[in-house]
Formats: structure tokens, C-alpha cells, sequence
């Protein structure tokens, strides 16, 4: 395993989790945290402690996302109408390198923000490399035809480890998909429970 790789399952092992659903994920194995006191038994968390772990593992789960950016997303959810927890999840998924991730055009949403980055995604015919693009519905996102039979590509359309969610609509033979609407946070196949009302909590404190 890469340093990189492994540096990404300590993220899981350390809140606990199975963050990403991964089969192959250290943590099935390792089911405690990190270092060398990871096996103490853990002390009761604070309130505090439990609405930071769910903050960390919300944003944990959409890869490289800066806490600026993280506490960027909160305040604009926070000031759109309806339930802020359901505005923040809806903003997350609207990410391009999410989109990607779900429509199974790419097996990580690691991967999904490099392949991004490496100009392979179309966005209504326009190459775009800012995997925090922000998709409206309807937006017809494509794999660029060159990168069409990348392995990495035809591997993850061709998995069955997941489901392209509802919210969104695919044609893997055309290599193409979009958002028919914004989910709901019951409509975001989470390999684990979210709970973006905790993280509220945490940042209206």
C-alpha cells in the first residue's frame, strides 16, 4: 500500500469507521485507531467531541476538502432556505468529482478528483478540471471519448460493489449522465451514517 493510500485509511480507523465502504479497507482488519495507543479503550466522548467526529467524517468522506472550503459550503447552506444539514449534504453532491464518483465512471472519490483534474470530464460538451464545480440539474456530464477506455474507467462502470443512485440518470455504454434532481440526505448511498445535523451543531456553536 502507498504512503498516500495508507495515510487515507487512518482516516477511517481513527473515526472509527468504514468510511468509504471499501472491502479491502484496512480497518476490517484493524478495527481501532492509529499509533501505538490505538488500541486503549477509547474514553466517553464529550458532546463537542461527537459533533467534530461527525464533522471530520462528513468531510472526510469527500476527499481532499480544506476545512476553509468545508466551513465555506456550511455558511452558504446555512443561508439557503429549508434544513441546513439537508443543504449541506445537497451542496456536497453537487460536486463534480462527486457526480463522477457516483455515476461509477471512476472507482474512488480520490480518483474522481484527479481524473477531473487531468481534463477527462465534459460538462454540457466543455472540459472541465475543477473537481468543485458546481452542477445544476440537467447538466450533462461525459467522459471525454479519448479517455473512454481508460482501465480505470471501463473497471468501475463494470463493478457491482455499487448502485448509481436515483438522483441521477446514466448511459455507461455512451460514457454520460446526469443530475435529474437534488438528493435528500435519505438519497445518498453513505457506506455509513452521516450526520450533517451534528455537524450544524458544531459550527453554530
Amino acid at each position: 500500500m502507498s504512503k498516500r493510500q495508507a495515510s487515507k485509511e487512518k482516516i477511517s480507523r481513527r473515526l472509527g469507521v468504514n468510511l468509504w465502504g471499501r472491502a479491502k479497507s484496512p480497518y476490517n482488519k484493524r478495527e481501532y485507531g492509529p499509533g501505538q495507543h490505538g488500541q486503549n479503550r477509547r474514553r466517553k466522548i464529550s458532546d463537542f467531541g461527537v459533533q467534530l467526529q461527525a464533522k471530520q467524517k462528513l468531510k472526510g468522506y469527500y476527499g481532499n476538502i480544506t476545512e476553509k472550503q468545508f466551513r465555506r459550503y456550511y455558511k452558504e447552506a446555512d443561508g439557503l432556505r429549508g434544513d441546513t444539514g439537508e443543504n449541506l449534504v445537497g451542496l456536497l453532491e453537487r460536486r463534480l468529482d462527486a457526480v463522477v464518483y457516483r455515476l461509477k465512471f471512476v472507482p474512488t472519490v480520490f480518483s474522481a478528483r484527479q481524473f477531473v483534474n487531468h481534463g477527462h470530464v465534459l460538462v454540457n460538451g466543455k472540459r472541465v478540471t475543477i473537481p468543485s464545480y458546481r452542477l445544476k440539474e440537467g447538466d450533462i456530464v461525459e467522459i471525454r471519448e479519448k479517455s473512454r477506455e481508460l482501465a480505470l474507467v471501463l473497471d468501475a462502470t463494470e463493478s457491482v460493489d455499487r448502485e448509481v443512485p436515483d438522483y441521477l440518470e446514466v448511459d455507461h455504454k455512451r460514457m454520460r449522465g446526469a443530475m435529474s434532481r437534488i438528493p435528500l440526505l435519505t438519497d445518498i448511498p453513505y457506506p455509513v451514517q452521516m450526520e450533517p445535523n451534528l455537524v450544524v451543531e458544531f459550527y453554530s456553536r
